[in-house]
């Protein structure tokens, strides 16, 4: 956070399965006590579905009674959703919390998603009508490294950087190809990522764990969820006519096919990619959170705050 303005804005980004609802709750607590009002703002692009919450490990209603939580749950299964369909949400929850008095807690683990609650980013407009979903059938088909040379042959230079096993990457970038909005190296949304720019005096806090302890959380997760129906929400949802971009979220396509094993490898995965990126996040603090309690963690992210707002 830039020097001389006094954060507004708490954001906690982190890999799936660190803990970040748990330390959201803590510092909730913490705040309330201190007299402020928080409420959290989600930035996951999962989280917004209604029907997939085990899935996306959204809020239970305990926790949502706990601390208020806006943008989960609120668009259908059978919808698509972009990025650029939720910023103007997130920016209407941020402001109507700030005029309210209240103290945002961005919280999320989709970095794309985070840069969009927090700043005015030029994200490509969503696809139009039909294109995610022959996109999502072609990669269903050939797979995505084969898409991904595809699209390397046609725009090398914007396919630099990305995983060719990256199926929502390569998705994305595939279809802002056919919409014209890939023409070089960095170009499109994932340029976006690196705006040190915020719309509010922010503290970004960035949660990590050790490699080890992160993957048996990982495996926990997975196994907790699959007690509490995840297998029967997807095959639901998959029923219900779940949109290609419902259909991203991790574990669907495994769980649909029997293959818990294959989702917590997919879930470890992804949790590496997101560390590498938080840790290219531009005035990050980084908390190991491997030996501590979500309680002492919430302390360390409150005086943070405060000694932002003193300094």
């Amino acid at each position: 956070m830039p020097a001389g303005r006094d954060p507004r804005v708490v954001a906690i980004f982190g890999p799936t399965g660190v803990g970040k609802t748990a330390v959201a709750l803590e510092l909730a607590e913490r705040m309330r006590r201190a007299g402020e009002g928080p409420v959290a703002i989600s930035a996951d692009a999962l989280q917004v579905y209604a029907g997939l919450e085990i899935l996306t490990g959204a809020p239970s209603p305990a926790e949502q009674e706990r601390l208020e939580h806006r943008l989960v749950g609120i668009v259908p299964v059978t919808r698509s959703f972009s990025a650029g369909e939720y910023m103007p949400l997130a920016h209407g929850e941020i402001d109507a919390a700030l005029r309210a008095g209240r103290r945002p807690i961005v919280l999320g683990g989709t970095g794309l998603y985070l840069r969009a609650a927090l700043s005015h980013l030029d994200l490509a407009a969503p696809p139009p009508p039909g294109l995610r979903e022959r996109i999502g059938a072609q990669i269903a088909a050939r797979g995505p490294r084969e898409l991904h040379a595809t699209r390397a042959a046609r725009a090398p230079e914007a396919a630099a950087g990305i995983d060719p096993a990256d199926r929502t990457r390569v998705g994305r970038a595939l279809e802002l190809l056919e919409m014209g909005a890939l023409t070089g190296p960095g170009s499109g949304e994932r340029s976006q990522l690196w705006s040190q720019a915020t719309r509010h005096p922010t503290v970004l806090v960035g949660l990590t764990m050790a490699r080890a302890a992160l993957y048996e959380a990982i495996d926990r997760r997975v196994e907790a969820m699959i007690a509490a129906g995840a297998v029967e929400e997807v095959r639901r949802a998959a029923a219900a006519g779940a949109s290609p971009t419902a259909r991203k979220a991790l574990g669907f396509s495994e769980l649909l096919a029997g293959d818990p094993d294959a989702m917590k490898r997919r879930t470890r995965n992804l949790a590496k990619r997101q560390l590498t990126w938080m840790r290219k996040l531009p005035n990050v603090t980084e908390i190991d959170v491997t030996a501590s309690t979500p309680a002492a963690v919430a302390a360390e992210i409150d005086g943070l705050l405060r000694g932002a707002a003193e300094g």
